[in-house]
């Protein structure tokens, strides 16, 4: 297993995830590999609102795709294109709907490990660096 210690030092990741445990497990993981976390987050709305206040300097974002009672996070996906801020998908089912861009962009299942979410994190903003 790679050494994940501080491979996100100093960035800022958003987290939109429904389930309370999972949230708070992937919010200690993040911190602990230096990120700094917006959120956790349940819904939409407030994955977006965060987007809003936080539009400057956010890294990148770690995004749940069903978010429960049949809302699922693709308008903040679609905010985040818009805004060149690169994600990735975490989901117990490999569907990915909405914008065809959407099936273009990693995804982890679930459950995810602690090492899957940190690598995937640091190579999807590696990979966004070098393509700036």
């Amino acid at each position: 297993m790679p050494d994940t210690g501080k491979l996100l030092v100093g960035r800022r990741i958003l987290l939109v995830e429904d389930e309370y445990s999972i949230a708070v497990e992937m919010e200690r993981w993040l911190i602990e590999a230096g990120a700094k976390v917006l959120g956790p987050v349940p819904s939409v709305e407030q994955a977006v609102e965060l987007i809003g206040e936080e539009m400057v300097g956010l890294d990148g974002a770690v995004l749940d795709i069903n978010l429960g009672e049949g809302e699922t996070v693709y308008p903040v996906a679609d905010r985040l294109n818009e805004l060149g801020v690169p994600y990735l998908f975490t989901t117990g089912d490999m569907r990915i709907g909405g914008n065809p861009a959407h099936r273009e962009r990693p995804r982890l299942a679930k459950p995810v490990l602690r090492a899957e979410l940190i690598t995937a994190i640091a190579n999807l903003l590696h990979s966004q660096a070098r393509t700036v």
